[in-house]
């Protein structure tokens, strides 16, 4: 029982270190492809596989079990949490990024026009984007009116954009 528990704690000491310095194993195996990629083989999966390994195992042959059922036991625990370390990494790393909307994300997306826009000058729009809410400057080919819906046809800075009417507001001659 002392090996497994032995194993357990050198389980859990791996999974500090990678917490407090990163992945240790990050491009280790980048050779072999996508099918061990960092996220199915990264510090966190080997460091529950090794700890519930040990701890599954000592807890198999504190219920009085032989080493030879306690170490399958300790694999199939292993597996369990590596397989549960696995997804959780994959989970955290697939999630949402927070990062500031630049100009260069409006290319296409509506907008509303706050400030008049004239012909030989510069308006202000507003457009919503992933919760944020923008105000570009915006210069349009004809005068558009405040309250107009717009579409967002170029960047012209990154403070500055280029807009154009959308089909319904166009008006017909």
């Amino acid at each position: 029982m002392t090996t497994f528990l032995v194993i357990g704690i050198a389980g859990l000491a791996l999974l500090a270190v990678s917490l407090l310095f990163g992945d240790l194993f990050d491009g280790m195996l980048g050779g072999l492809g996508d099918a061990l990629s960092s996220d199915w083989f990264s510090s966190a999966v080997a460091a529950g596989f090794v700890s519930a390994f040990g701890f599954g195992g000592a807890l198999a042959q504190e219920a009085g079990a032989p080493a030879l059922v306690a170490v399958p036991v300790g694999v199939v625990a292993g597996v369990a949490f590596g397989w549960f370390a696995s997804w959780l990494t994959r989970l955290l790393r697939g999630g949402g990024s927070d990062d500031t909307p630049s100009t260069d994300d409006t290319l296409g997306r509506d907008a509303t026009v706050v400030t008049g826009i004239p012909a030989d000058g510069f308006g202000v729009v507003r457009v919503q984007l992933g919760g944020h809410v923008l105000r570009l400057n915006a210069r349009a080919d004809r005068p558009i009116e405040a309250g107009t819906d717009v579409h967002v046809t170029g960047v012209l800075s990154p403070t500055a954009v280029t807009v154009a009417p959308v089909w319904n507001d166009l008006e017909l001659p």
